[in-house]
């Protein structure tokens, strides 16, 4: 399954990932050519409603990891489990490194660095900004 095609209730696990953001497409376009993970990565934009209203605000701040719905994983551990689907066995140790507890810390913190600045990174543009917190 390419990127950009949209999906329907998930048998199997995908990563969903903000189709309007350029740097997250631009994100998950490398990775796909470089460590060619197995699993699909679908723009959130493409889900079945019901799950984009149930995870609405966390898909708007990471890319999780869905199977039928449910959130199996979001943010760098989201990532590690799509690299880690990788056939090419350097990317397989580097998903499952970054899912060790002692680096886990330090991915999450980099990711929420990137994720909050997506706008500021190449390909990036206003529309990829992550929306303020209504409290």
């Amino acid at each position: 399954m390419r990127a950009t095609e949209p999906t329907s209730a998930c048998s199997a696990p995908v990563l969903a990932f903000d189709g309007d953001c350029g740097f997250c497409q631009m994100a998950i376009d490398r990775i796909r050519a470089s460590a060619r993970p197995a699993m699909a990565a679908v723009p959130w934009q493409s889900l079945p409603q019901e799950t984009v209203k149930r995870h609405q605000d966390r898909l708007d701040r990471e890319v999780l990891l869905l199977l039928d719905g449910r959130v199996l994983a979001g943010g760098a551990e989201a990532l590690a489990v799509f690299v880690g689907q990788s056939p090419a066995r350097r990317y397989r140790l580097a998903g499952a490194a970054v899912r060790l507890p002692v680096i886990r810390a330090g991915a999450r913190v980099i990711y929420q660095r990137v994720a909050r600045n997506r706008h500021r990174m190449p390909a990036g543009t206003a529309a990829c900004a992550v929306p303020k917190r209504h409290t």
